[in-house]
């Protein structure tokens, strides 16, 4: 079965000259959960970037067969539904309908599908009656949901998450490690919360100055203590 996420030797340098990412090796097969763990600045979030092209490095990444770039941009970012680390950069509408509704609208569909869409996401994030809401009066959890339905709703193959329990009460972080655990789809989230990915992610990948340090069965990387240490993340 061809993998949903491909990536080969990718390397990615800022424009500062800091090295982010180094002969990066990682394929994820459809209906795959990975963890991508590491320290501050092991270029976790640089990866998920990649998977729709909003960064471009040296190497090959493809999405669903698809290398990411042009003319198969459009589609990938369809197929990605990428999630970032902090709400408000991808909360920009007046109310929460705008914002979920912004992807199907951009992409042409009929204003019933659209409306359908936007029910179907909310409800699988429990923010039903939310539509009228506004974006910015929202508490941090229920914006982090709001962006999850905002992606959910390009019924997209793959979730790139960043973060997405950071900052979030135990309440709602239990709701949302809910959330990850029922969705289908393929997912690749960046994090520093352990025991999230304990309970939701099979596989775990180690990231550490900007190099995979380690790649396996999570139950295995997170009891080795030593592994662990060596890589911040004890």
């Amino acid at each position: 079965m061809e993998p949903s996420i491909e990536i080969r030797n990718l390397s990615f340098a800022y424009p500062d000259g800091r090295q982010a990412l180094r002969e990066v090796n990682l394929s994820v097969r459809p209906g795959e959960k990975v963890a991508l763990v590491g320290p501050n600045g092991a270029g976790k979030s640089t990866l998920l970037l990649h998977l729709n092209g909003i960064l471009r490095g040296e190497g090959t990444v493809r999405v669903m067969g698809q290398e990411v770039a042009e003319p198969h941009l459009a589609r990938i970012r369809a197929q990605v539904g990428l999630v970032f680390q902090d709400p408000d950069d991808q909360l920009f509408s007046p109310t929460v309908f705008d914002d979920v509704a912004f992807g199907p609208l951009y992409a042409g569909l009929p204003e019933e599908e659209i409306h359908r869409r936007v029910a179907w996401a909310l409800a699988q994030v429990g923010l039903e009656g939310y539509t009228e809401r506004i974006s910015h009066h929202l508490s941090l959890g229920e914006k982090k949901r709001a962006a999850i339905a905002s992606v959910l709703s390009m019924q997209p193959d793959i979730l790139a998450l960043d973060e997405p329990t950071s900052g979030l009460d135990p309440r709602t972080r239990r709701r949302l490690i809910g959330l990850l655990q029922e969705l289908p789809q393929t997912m690749l989230i960046a994090t520093h919360d352990l025991p999230l990915v304990a309970e939701v992610f099979p596989r775990t990948v180690v990231l550490d100055e900007g190099r995979v340090v380690a790649d396996g069965p999570t139950g295995a990387l997170l009891a080795d203590k030593r592994l662990l240490k060596a890589h911040g993340l004890s």
